[in-house]
């Protein structure tokens, strides 16, 4: 039997909607199943889709479940920042007035509203430290680049298995043309400073491949590690801006902050589209 839900397309990490990087949201999905949620975001073919759902643990205003088109995420950047958006749009009423608390498969993760943006706290690195010797090889060869030319290769997973490369600057950065092929299984991250004085201090690229995603347009998950490792290692300061997606001809701003304990990851979010989806 067909069902109705409510139905928007958020572009995030931007003020200028086609800009950042679009996301599906699909509301009252309970009654859904894993594979009309799996085939729903192969449909779409957007690098995430999240269908929201009622919350099961105490103090989270909703729950949510994350879809790429090759399988599903514990957790994501851009997915938790445009469901926030889309649920506080369509009418949703936190507990907290200062915080919403979102139910995903990593746990509760906190947002919180910054002016006009929203920003969510990191989670904790399911994995961290220096990679090993085979897996910078690998990024070397898959980046076509000499080994010498990373800096340094760190784990920065918070769920979806990040693996993140520091090259000299944003303009090696933009100039990479990977083998997607020689990439696997890797999902990997690329970051490079951009010349001081500018809006943004880095230029990052953020790929997927074995998630049928070759290139992330905007990345908050892979933003929120980059930006725990960076800062905790002296690398970046504790407030600033990353750049992402311009070579695909985007231009998603991440907004970055340090508070306490907390690593904050920002941004913007439009919506474009508004409507009602059978299934």
């Amino acid at each position: 039997m067909a069902t109705q839900h409510r139905y928007t397309e958020v572009d995030v990490f931007t003020d200028r909607a086609l800009k950042g990087n679009a996301l599906a949201v699909v509301f009252d999905a309970d009654g859904l199943s894993d594979e009309q949620m799996a085939e729903f975001a192969r449909w779409t073919n957007l690098s995430e889709t999240t269908f929201l759902l009622q919350p099961t643990i105490p103090g989270a205003d909703y729950r949510v479940r994350i879809f790429t088109p090759g399988g599903e995420l514990p957790f994501a950047g851009h997915p938790t920042l445009g469901s926030c958006h889309a649920w506080l749009a369509a009418g949703g009423k936190p507990r907290d007035s200062q915080l919403v608390i979102q139910q995903c498969e990593v746990g509760l993760v906190k947002i919180r509203r910054d002016g006009e943006r929203l920003a969510f706290a990191a989670p904790p690195l399911r994995r961290s430290g220096p990679a090993d010797d085979a897996t910078c090889e690998q990024i070397a060869r898959c980046l076509q680049l000499p080994r010498s030319a990373l800096r340094a290769v760190q784990w920065v997973d918070n769920g979806p298995g990040w693996v993140a490369a520091l090259l000299d600057s944003a303009q090696a950065v933009l100039a990479l043309q990977p083998d997607f092929a020689a990439m696997q299984p890797l999902k990997l991250g690329v970051v490079g400073a951009c010349p001081p004085g500018g809006e943004c201090a880095f230029e990052v690229r953020g790929f997927v491949p074995t998630l049928g995603v070759p290139e992330d347009p905007v990345t908050g998950s892979l933003n929120a590690g980059l930006a725990q490792w960076l800062i905790g290692a002296g690398l970046a300061p504790e407030r600033y801006v990353a750049s992402q997606g311009t070579a695909l001809g985007r231009a998603g701003r991440v907004f970055v902050e340090r508070i306490g304990s907390d690593v904050w990851i920002g941004g913007h979010s439009v919506t474009c589209v508004e409507g009602r989806l059978t299934l």
